[in-house]
């Protein structure tokens, strides 16, 4: 049996039995200093980095991917619902607006477009 096919055969027992093991919760966290910094005297100046048990995130991506499944066979998604899907990327919302605007040249309508590169935009905001 391959890698790929025991992972799933243990998110599927622990997904029947209803039973999340101890040890797939436990993290450990590493605290490393920011560098080229005066003065450590305040938490701003270090990064903090979490560490999940392997198995446990590979577990969690099937359980995930199998979500996304059933909702989307079952219509629980909008169509149009393109952020935070497989194969809803930035780059297939633009073929899908391309799409839009050459129907709309074919039925002789203007069509017209308005893009933010808001990318840079949230650097700005004070959190």
């Amino acid at each position: 049996m391959e890698t790929p096919q025991i992972i799933v055969n243990i998110a599927n027992t622990y997904i029947n039995l209803g039973y999340w093991p101890s040890h797939f919760k436990m993290l450990s966290s590493i605290i490393i200093p920011k560098p080229n910094k005066t003065s450590y005297d305040t938490s701003k100046f270090f990064y903090s980095i979490v560490l999940l048990n392997m198995l446990e995130k590979l577990i969690e991506k099937v359980s995930g991917e199998r979500l996304q499944f059933q909702a989307i066979l079952n219509n629980f998604i909008y169509s149009n619902q393109l952020g935070g899907l497989k194969q809803c990327s930035t780059t297939d919302v633009s073929n899908f607006l391309t799409y839009l605007i050459c129907s709309g040249w074919i039925k002789d309508l203007l069509m017209s477009t308005l893009v933010f590169d808001i990318a840079h935009f949230f650097p700005l905001l004070n959190y």
